[in-house]
């Protein structure tokens, strides 16, 4: 297996350019962990939303049957 080659990235400490795959590479763990923290809470957030949508329309559909018990 080929050894990689890497350099720091002159303006930001925290990431290192890799020669082999061209890939830029985080290497400060912790605003790794805070990205995916983000991004799972983005998620959430996200189905949390769909879920009170949903509430909303079921609520809206028992008001209805409600109102047409109460009519008859």
């Amino acid at each position: 297996m080929a050894t990689r080659k890497t350099a720091k990235i002159k303006d930001n400490p925290d990431l290192m350019k890799d020669f082999t795959s061209g890939a830029v590479i985080n290497t400060n763990n912790s605003a790794y962990e805070a990205r995916l923290a983000q991004v799972e809470k983005r998620k959430l957030d996200e189905q949390q939303s769909a879920d009170i949508k949903d509430m909303k329309k079921q609520i809206a559909d028992l008001t209805k049957l409600v109102k047409k018990l109460v009519d008859k």
